[in-house]
């Protein structure tokens, strides 16, 4: 059976912008589309509303929240496969539970003006961190409008072996399900006590540095299939602004999210974390499994 793409709405723009990438996402891969509204939102997010639900706020019923986002989704993909749910719960344990039968969880950034449009609600960060299946952000394009395949390329980050194998199948996918090439990005740097205590060795150094990022680029990638087009890069510099940097030329930016020893379930680590808030496009955190 095709796992559903799971959307959390609460009535928000940018939760609408979610339905439309999730939508478009759900037709390419021929998968059905499912909305879920857990009722306790605004007590963690605020309330800001989208014109488009047409009431006041204190006049706004759950059942107005997901029809308005099913309403959405019909004009986006009138012949999609929709269901709809209220869940009377907090909303990062109702979408981490949807995302055991899920084929991924998209999210609306909580942006609002300024300073804050940089930063994400604590409902998207738990459910990235704990999510069993990908979760994808919607960053960028702060106009409320979904609009896939700008750019018309996907980018993934490969970092180490441990959290970068189910990224760079997710990102494989998404490069072939939309027909365009893929960017496998690999960050490195000198550590800066090799420069000062060997300071005449330092472009000895880097290079060593930049060719051990290359091989673990070529190993994340030797098994991506003929058909799909892949642009290896290696960038001196911390991931953290590399990959950011890389998000304004993707369409979708991808990561992995590794598993801790000692801790429940998958924790996000300073990469994912910093590209959930800074990205210039959509983010999808994928969960390596143990």
């Amino acid at each position: 059976m095709d796992l559903p793409i799971v959307v959390g709405v609460d009535g928000s723009e940018p939760s609408l912008r979610a339905v439309d990438w999730a939508a478009d996402e759900a037709a390419v891969r021929g998968v059905p589309l499912r909305l879920v509204y857990a009722s306790l939102w605004e007590r963690y997010e605020g309330v800001c509303l989208a014109e488009e639900l047409g009431k006041p706020s204190e006049q706004v019923m759950a059942e107005d929240v997901v029809a308005t986002a099913e309403r959405r989704a019909r004009r986006r993909q009138a012949d999609m496969k929709i269901s709809t749910d209220v869940l009377p719960e907090e909303p990062e344990y109702a979408l981490v539970r949807e995302s055991r039968t899920a084929s991924a969880v998209v999210l609306g950034s909580r942006g609002r003006s300024g300073v804050a449009e940089a930063l994400l609600g604590s409902v998207s960060v738990t459910v990235a961190g704990h999510a069993h299946c990908p979760v994808v952000v919607l960053r960028g394009s702060h106009d409320n409008q979904a609009r896939s395949g700008m750019r018309g390329r996907i980018a993934v980050g490969v970092g180490d072996n441990a959290e970068s194998a189910a990224a760079v199948r997710f990102a494989v996918d998404e490069a072939r399900l939309r027909g365009v090439p893929l960017d496998a990005v690999r960050a490195w740097r000198c550590p800066a006590h090799e420069s000062i205590e060997h300071g005449q060795l330092t472009g000895e150094a880097a290079r060593r540095h930049a060719e051990r990022a290359a091989e673990v680029l070529e190993a994340a990638l030797r098994d991506v299939p003929a058909d799909v087009e892949v642009r290896r890069r290696t960038v001196e510099g911390p991931a953290r602004p590399v990959l950011t940097a890389v998000s304004a030329e993707a369409d979708l930016l991808v990561v992995g999210a590794r598993r801790r020893e000692g801790h429940h379930g998958l924790q996000l680590g300073r990469v994912a974390h910093a590209v959930l808030h800074h990205a210039a496009c959509p983010v999808a955190v994928v969960p390596q499994r143990a």
